[in-house]
Protein backbone atom coordinates (compact mmCIF):
# COMPACT_ATOMS: atom_id res chain seq x y z
CA UNK A 1 0.00 0.00 0.00
CA UNK A 2 2.74 2.90 1.05
CA UNK A 3 4.26 1.83 -2.62
CA UNK A 4 2.22 3.82 -4.01
CA UNK A 5 2.41 6.83 -2.02
CA UNK A 6 5.88 6.29 -2.44
CA UNK A 7 5.71 6.93 -6.44
CA UNK A 8 3.48 9.96 -5.94
CA UNK A 9 6.34 11.89 -3.72
CA UNK A 10 9.17 10.27 -5.30
CA UNK A 11 8.05 12.05 -8.78
CA UNK A 12 8.64 14.99 -7.16
CA UNK A 13 12.18 14.55 -7.98
CA UNK A 14 12.20 14.08 -11.37
CA UNK A 15 11.70 16.03 -14.81
CA UNK A 16 8.86 18.42 -14.08
CA UNK A 17 7.73 18.00 -18.32
CA UNK A 18 7.41 14.23 -17.97
CA UNK A 19 3.78 13.40 -18.30
CA UNK A 20 4.17 10.41 -15.74
CA UNK A 21 5.38 13.06 -12.98
CA UNK A 22 2.60 15.49 -13.71
CA UNK A 23 0.17 13.03 -13.02
CA UNK A 24 2.00 11.67 -9.93
CA UNK A 25 2.01 15.55 -9.07
CA UNK A 26 -2.06 16.16 -10.12
CA UNK A 27 -2.58 13.08 -8.01
CA UNK A 28 -0.90 14.43 -4.66
CA UNK A 29 -2.18 17.43 -4.93
CA UNK A 30 -5.81 15.95 -4.76
CA UNK A 31 -4.86 15.45 -0.96
CA UNK A 32 -4.07 18.74 -0.20
CA UNK A 33 -6.41 21.17 0.89
CA UNK A 34 -8.35 23.08 -1.37
CA UNK A 35 -6.37 26.67 -0.49
CA UNK A 36 -3.38 25.36 -0.16
CA UNK A 37 -1.73 27.47 -2.85
CA UNK A 38 -3.27 30.42 -1.47
CA UNK A 39 -2.27 29.88 2.09
CA UNK A 40 1.50 29.93 0.67
CA UNK A 41 1.10 33.32 -0.25
CA UNK A 42 -0.86 34.33 2.76
CA UNK A 43 1.56 32.74 5.09
CA UNK A 44 5.01 34.37 3.67
CA UNK A 45 6.23 31.23 1.81
CA UNK A 46 7.12 32.96 -1.07
CA UNK A 47 7.95 36.12 0.50
CA UNK A 48 11.19 36.70 -1.59
CA UNK A 49 11.27 33.92 -3.64
CA UNK A 50 13.68 34.83 -6.63
CA UNK A 51 13.80 32.10 -8.93
CA UNK A 52 11.09 30.02 -7.48
CA UNK A 53 7.30 32.21 -7.96
CA UNK A 54 4.47 29.31 -7.74
CA UNK A 55 3.91 27.61 -4.57
CA UNK A 56 3.53 24.07 -6.19
CA UNK A 57 7.34 24.55 -7.04
CA UNK A 58 8.35 25.52 -3.13
CA UNK A 59 6.11 22.39 -2.07
CA UNK A 60 7.89 19.87 -4.44
CA UNK A 61 11.15 21.25 -4.02
CA UNK A 62 10.22 20.91 -0.01
CA UNK A 63 9.01 17.75 -0.04
CA UNK A 64 12.46 16.68 -1.86
CA UNK A 65 13.98 17.50 1.68
CA UNK A 66 11.22 16.78 4.00
CA UNK A 67 10.04 13.67 2.97
CA UNK A 68 12.72 11.69 0.75
CA UNK A 69 15.33 11.92 3.27
CA UNK A 70 17.89 14.49 0.63
CA UNK A 71 20.10 16.62 2.63
CA UNK A 72 19.33 20.64 1.68
CA UNK A 73 22.41 20.10 -0.78
CA UNK A 74 21.02 16.87 -2.71
CA UNK A 75 17.74 18.86 -2.47
CA UNK A 76 19.30 21.61 -4.65
CA UNK A 77 21.13 19.08 -7.03
CA UNK A 78 18.25 17.34 -7.84
CA UNK A 79 15.71 20.48 -8.22
CA UNK A 80 18.31 22.04 -10.19
CA UNK A 81 18.73 18.64 -12.45
CA UNK A 82 15.03 17.47 -13.39
CA UNK A 83 14.79 21.68 -14.16
CA UNK A 84 12.16 21.68 -11.28
CA UNK A 85 13.80 25.20 -10.12
CA UNK A 86 17.05 26.57 -10.03
CA UNK A 87 17.86 26.81 -6.44
CA UNK A 88 21.04 26.69 -4.44
CA UNK A 89 21.76 24.38 -1.07
CA UNK A 90 21.12 27.88 0.66
CA UNK A 91 18.17 29.01 -1.30
CA UNK A 92 16.35 25.55 0.07
CA UNK A 93 17.36 26.59 3.75
CA UNK A 94 15.59 30.14 3.32
CA UNK A 95 12.49 28.54 1.55
CA UNK A 96 12.24 26.31 4.52
CA UNK A 97 12.78 28.72 7.01
CA UNK A 98 10.13 31.28 5.25
CA UNK A 99 7.70 28.27 4.74
CA UNK A 100 7.16 27.65 8.63
CA UNK A 101 3.92 28.55 9.10
CA UNK A 102 2.35 27.40 5.82
CA UNK A 103 4.38 23.79 6.78
CA UNK A 104 2.20 24.50 10.37
CA UNK A 105 -0.94 25.25 8.44
CA UNK A 106 -0.98 22.00 5.77
CA UNK A 107 0.04 20.07 9.33
CA UNK A 108 -3.17 21.48 10.44
CA UNK A 109 -5.51 20.65 7.45
CA UNK A 110 -3.84 16.62 7.30
CA UNK A 111 -4.46 16.04 11.06
CA UNK A 112 -8.02 17.85 10.99
CA UNK A 113 -9.36 20.11 13.80
CA UNK A 114 -8.85 19.12 17.49
CA UNK A 115 -11.76 18.69 19.46
CA UNK A 116 -10.37 20.21 22.71
CA UNK A 117 -13.35 20.59 25.51
CA UNK A 118 -14.23 23.52 27.21
CA UNK A 119 -12.69 22.34 30.65
CA UNK A 120 -9.40 23.71 29.36
CA UNK A 121 -10.67 26.86 27.19
CA UNK A 122 -7.07 29.08 27.42
CA UNK A 123 -4.83 26.31 28.40
CA UNK A 124 -2.19 24.94 26.55
CA UNK A 125 -2.18 20.88 25.44
CA UNK A 126 1.06 19.93 25.22
CA UNK A 127 2.56 16.96 23.95
CA UNK A 128 6.75 16.51 24.95
CA UNK A 129 8.48 13.92 23.06
CA UNK A 130 12.36 13.67 21.95
CA UNK A 131 13.65 11.29 19.28
CA UNK A 132 17.47 10.35 18.12
CA UNK A 133 19.00 11.33 15.35
CA UNK A 134 22.06 10.08 13.35
CA UNK A 135 24.02 11.91 10.82
CA UNK A 136 23.99 10.65 7.30
CA UNK A 137 26.70 8.04 7.48
CA UNK A 138 26.83 7.88 11.10
CA UNK A 139 27.29 4.18 13.08
CA UNK A 140 24.96 5.23 15.65
CA UNK A 141 22.68 8.15 17.56
CA UNK A 142 24.40 11.30 17.33
CA UNK A 143 21.34 13.61 18.81
CA UNK A 144 18.81 13.49 20.50
CA UNK A 145 15.95 15.80 20.08
CA UNK A 146 13.52 17.58 22.27
CA UNK A 147 10.58 18.92 20.95
CA UNK A 148 6.85 20.18 22.16
CA UNK A 149 3.71 20.22 19.58
CA UNK A 150 1.15 22.51 20.73
CA UNK A 151 -2.10 19.70 19.87
CA UNK A 152 -4.75 22.17 19.66
CA UNK A 153 -2.93 23.68 16.23
CA UNK A 154 0.24 21.62 15.83
CA UNK A 155 2.47 24.39 16.24
CA UNK A 156 6.53 23.09 17.57
CA UNK A 157 6.42 25.58 20.35
CA UNK A 158 9.78 24.38 22.05
CA UNK A 159 12.71 22.84 20.29
CA UNK A 160 16.19 21.81 21.82
CA UNK A 161 18.94 19.82 20.33
CA UNK A 162 21.19 17.60 22.73
CA UNK A 163 24.54 15.93 22.32
CA UNK A 164 23.22 12.09 22.64
CA UNK A 165 25.71 12.21 26.21
CA UNK A 166 23.69 15.21 27.47
CA UNK A 167 21.09 13.64 29.70
CA UNK A 168 17.16 11.92 28.45
CA UNK A 169 13.77 13.14 28.40
CA UNK A 170 12.72 15.19 30.87
CA UNK A 171 10.07 18.01 31.43
CA UNK A 172 12.64 20.15 33.43
CA UNK A 173 13.35 21.11 29.91
CA UNK A 174 10.53 22.54 29.18
CA UNK A 175 9.59 25.94 29.84
CA UNK A 176 5.86 26.22 31.09
CA UNK A 177 3.41 29.06 32.09
CA UNK A 178 0.62 28.84 34.20
CA UNK A 179 -2.40 26.64 32.51
CA UNK A 180 -0.42 24.68 30.40
CA UNK A 181 -1.10 20.94 30.31
CA UNK A 182 1.92 18.74 29.24
CA UNK A 183 1.52 14.94 28.56
CA UNK A 184 4.18 12.64 27.88
CA UNK A 185 5.24 8.76 28.04
CA UNK A 186 6.63 6.95 30.70
CA UNK A 187 10.04 8.39 30.30
CA UNK A 188 8.91 11.71 31.54
CA UNK A 189 7.00 10.48 34.59
CA UNK A 190 9.59 11.29 37.23
CA UNK A 191 8.60 13.41 40.42
CA UNK A 192 11.66 16.23 39.53
CA UNK A 193 10.23 16.40 36.26
CA UNK A 194 5.98 16.75 37.62
CA UNK A 195 7.95 18.90 40.50
CA UNK A 196 8.89 21.38 37.83
CA UNK A 197 5.72 21.56 35.83
CA UNK A 198 3.34 21.87 39.53
CA UNK A 199 6.19 24.65 40.77
CA UNK A 200 5.04 27.04 37.34
CA UNK A 201 1.00 26.04 38.06
CA UNK A 202 1.19 23.59 35.13
CA UNK A 203 -0.19 20.19 35.12
CA UNK A 204 0.84 16.76 33.83
CA UNK A 205 -0.37 13.70 32.10
CA UNK A 206 2.00 10.91 31.80
CA UNK A 207 2.17 7.23 31.34
CA UNK A 208 2.67 5.90 34.51
CA UNK A 209 6.16 3.99 35.28
CA UNK A 210 6.22 2.15 38.43
CA UNK A 211 9.55 2.37 39.52
CA UNK A 212 10.65 6.03 38.63
CA UNK A 213 7.10 7.56 39.89
CA UNK A 214 6.23 5.34 42.75
CA UNK A 215 2.17 5.97 44.09
CA UNK A 216 1.15 6.70 47.46
CA UNK A 217 -2.44 7.16 49.12
CA UNK A 218 -3.63 9.78 51.13
CA UNK A 219 -1.92 7.98 54.05
CA UNK A 220 1.27 8.61 52.64
CA UNK A 221 1.20 4.63 52.11
CA UNK A 222 2.86 2.87 49.29
CA UNK A 223 -0.17 2.37 46.65
CA UNK A 224 -0.20 -1.64 45.98
CA UNK A 225 -1.45 -1.72 42.26
CA UNK A 226 -2.18 -4.89 41.28
CA UNK A 227 -5.06 -5.84 43.88
CA UNK A 228 -6.81 -2.34 42.49
CA UNK A 229 -6.38 -3.16 38.88
CA UNK A 230 -7.73 -6.88 39.28
CA UNK A 231 -10.56 -5.57 40.10
CA UNK A 232 -11.45 -3.92 36.45
CA UNK A 233 -13.92 -5.52 34.37
CA UNK A 234 -14.61 -4.73 30.79
CA UNK A 235 -14.02 -1.70 28.87
CA UNK A 236 -14.62 1.23 31.69
CA UNK A 237 -11.86 2.91 32.99
CA UNK A 238 -11.64 3.47 36.79
CA UNK A 239 -9.77 6.35 38.94
CA UNK A 240 -7.66 6.16 42.26
CA UNK A 241 -6.48 8.93 44.23
CA UNK A 242 -2.89 8.80 44.45
CA UNK A 243 -0.04 11.15 45.46
CA UNK A 244 3.77 11.49 43.90
CA UNK A 245 6.63 12.94 46.51
CA UNK A 246 8.70 15.53 45.17
CA UNK A 247 11.84 15.99 45.80
CA UNK A 248 11.80 17.76 48.76
CA UNK A 249 9.38 16.00 49.86
CA UNK A 250 6.40 17.93 49.26
CA UNK A 251 3.39 15.62 48.51
CA UNK A 252 1.92 16.11 44.80
CA UNK A 253 -1.61 15.47 44.20
CA UNK A 254 -3.08 13.32 41.64
CA UNK A 255 -5.31 10.36 40.19
CA UNK A 256 -4.12 7.44 38.87
CA UNK A 257 -6.33 6.37 35.83
CA UNK A 258 -6.65 2.14 34.96
CA UNK A 259 -8.26 0.77 31.98
CA UNK A 260 -7.72 -2.46 30.85
CA UNK A 261 -6.19 -3.39 27.38
CA UNK A 262 -7.44 -5.54 24.87
CA UNK A 263 -6.04 -9.55 24.05
CA UNK A 264 -4.24 -7.95 20.91
CA UNK A 265 -2.49 -5.07 22.84
CA UNK A 266 -1.59 -7.40 25.81
CA UNK A 267 0.26 -9.82 23.63
CA UNK A 268 2.14 -7.60 21.72
CA UNK A 269 3.42 -5.63 24.83
CA UNK A 270 4.44 -8.92 26.59
CA UNK A 271 6.11 -10.03 23.04
CA UNK A 272 8.04 -6.99 23.23
CA UNK A 273 8.64 -7.35 27.07
CA UNK A 274 10.58 -10.83 26.28
CA UNK A 275 12.40 -9.45 23.29
CA UNK A 276 14.04 -6.91 25.30
CA UNK A 277 14.76 -9.15 28.20
CA UNK A 278 16.37 -11.85 25.82
CA UNK A 279 18.56 -9.06 24.24
CA UNK A 280 19.52 -8.15 27.63
CA UNK A 281 20.16 -11.72 28.86
CA UNK A 282 17.20 -10.99 31.47
CA UNK A 283 13.98 -12.65 31.96
CA UNK A 284 10.49 -10.69 32.64
CA UNK A 285 8.85 -10.97 35.79
CA UNK A 286 5.30 -12.28 36.35
CA UNK A 287 4.50 -9.06 38.15
CA UNK A 288 5.86 -7.23 34.97
CA UNK A 289 3.49 -9.56 33.05
CA UNK A 290 0.49 -9.21 35.15
CA UNK A 291 0.95 -5.39 34.84
CA UNK A 292 1.08 -5.50 30.62
CA UNK A 293 -2.88 -5.83 30.92
CA UNK A 294 -3.73 -2.44 31.81
CA UNK A 295 -3.32 0.48 30.63
CA UNK A 296 -2.08 3.72 33.26
CA UNK A 297 -1.97 7.14 33.27
CA UNK A 298 -1.57 9.65 36.26
CA UNK A 299 -2.02 13.75 36.34
CA UNK A 300 -2.61 16.08 38.21
CA UNK A 301 -6.05 17.53 36.03
CA UNK A 302 -8.45 18.55 38.80
CA UNK A 303 -11.44 16.04 39.02
CA UNK A 304 -13.78 18.74 36.54
CA UNK A 305 -11.85 17.22 33.63
CA UNK A 306 -13.51 13.89 33.47
CA UNK A 307 -11.69 10.17 33.01
CA UNK A 308 -12.87 10.23 29.29
CA UNK A 309 -11.53 13.45 28.47
CA UNK A 310 -7.89 12.50 30.10
CA UNK A 311 -7.43 9.38 28.02
CA UNK A 312 -8.41 11.48 24.93
CA UNK A 313 -6.11 14.07 25.37
CA UNK A 314 -3.29 11.03 25.77
CA UNK A 315 -4.30 9.23 22.76
CA UNK A 316 -4.25 12.60 21.11
CA UNK A 317 -0.72 13.28 22.19
CA UNK A 318 0.16 9.03 20.95
CA UNK A 319 -0.95 9.81 17.73
CA UNK A 320 1.74 12.29 16.90
CA UNK A 321 4.23 10.47 18.46
CA UNK A 322 3.23 7.68 16.04
CA UNK A 323 3.66 10.12 12.95
CA UNK A 324 6.72 10.62 14.05
CA UNK A 325 8.22 7.17 14.56
CA UNK A 326 6.61 6.05 11.41
CA UNK A 327 8.36 8.68 9.51
CA UNK A 328 11.67 7.84 11.19
CA UNK A 329 11.33 4.15 9.87
CA UNK A 330 10.25 4.81 6.37
CA UNK A 331 11.99 8.12 5.46
CA UNK A 332 14.53 8.76 8.23
CA UNK A 333 14.71 11.76 10.29
CA UNK A 334 18.39 13.03 8.70
CA UNK A 335 19.79 16.36 7.79
CA UNK A 336 18.17 17.82 10.74
CA UNK A 337 19.13 21.96 10.67
CA UNK A 338 21.09 21.93 13.73
CA UNK A 339 21.96 25.63 14.27
CA UNK A 340 19.26 27.76 13.02
CA UNK A 341 15.91 26.93 15.25
CA UNK A 342 13.29 28.86 13.43
CA UNK A 343 14.90 26.45 10.78
CA UNK A 344 14.79 23.29 12.85
CA UNK A 345 11.17 24.16 13.67
CA UNK A 346 10.16 24.56 10.43
CA UNK A 347 11.95 20.99 9.62
CA UNK A 348 10.12 18.90 12.48
CA UNK A 349 6.46 20.33 11.60
CA UNK A 350 7.32 20.04 7.84
CA UNK A 351 8.33 16.24 8.84
CA UNK A 352 5.32 16.19 10.70
CA UNK A 353 3.08 17.56 7.54
CA UNK A 354 4.73 14.49 4.95
CA UNK A 355 3.52 11.99 7.78
CA UNK A 356 0.24 12.89 7.96
CA UNK A 357 -0.21 13.49 4.36
CA UNK A 358 1.65 10.04 3.61
CA UNK A 359 -1.08 7.62 6.20
CA UNK A 360 -4.01 10.40 4.45
CA UNK A 361 -2.23 8.55 1.09
CA UNK A 362 -2.47 5.21 2.40
CA UNK A 363 -5.81 5.01 3.75
CA UNK A 364 -7.08 6.15 0.37
CA UNK A 365 -5.05 3.81 -1.46
CA UNK A 366 -7.02 0.88 0.88
CA UNK A 367 -10.13 1.62 -1.19
CA UNK A 368 -8.95 2.02 -4.80
CA UNK A 369 -9.84 0.45 -7.58
CA UNK A 370 -9.57 0.34 -11.27
CA UNK A 371 -12.77 1.62 -12.44
CA UNK A 372 -12.46 4.56 -10.05
CA UNK A 373 -15.17 4.40 -7.85
CA UNK A 374 -16.88 3.04 -5.11
CA UNK A 375 -19.22 -0.15 -5.04
CA UNK A 376 -22.43 -0.39 -2.86
CA UNK A 377 -21.44 -1.30 0.48
CA UNK A 378 -23.50 -4.58 1.96
CA UNK A 379 -25.88 -1.86 3.95
CA UNK A 380 -27.07 -0.30 0.13
CA UNK A 381 -27.94 -3.11 -1.68
CA UNK A 382 -26.55 -3.79 -6.20
CA UNK A 383 -29.29 -2.63 -8.53
CA UNK A 384 -30.08 -6.07 -10.33
CA UNK A 385 -30.78 -6.54 -14.03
Amino acid sequence: IFSGSSVCLAGMSHAQGSLGELENWEVLCTFLPTDWAEQARRLGAMRRARYITDPATVLRVLLLHLATGCSLAETAARASASGLARISAVGVFKRLRAAEPWLRWLAQQMRGAADLPMEITGRRLRAVDATSVSEPGSTGTDWKVHYVVNLADLQCDFFELTDIREGGETFRRVPVVAGDILMGDRVYASPPGVAHVVRAKGDVIVRLNRQALPLFDRQGRRMDLLPLLQRLRGKSPREYAAQVQGPKGSWIAGRLIALRQSAAATRWIRRRMHRRAQRSQQTVSAESLEFAEYFLVWTTLPETVKTAQILEFYRLRWQIELVFKRMKSILGLGHLPKKDPLSAQAWLEGKLFAGLLIERMIRTAESFSPWGYSLATPTQPMARG
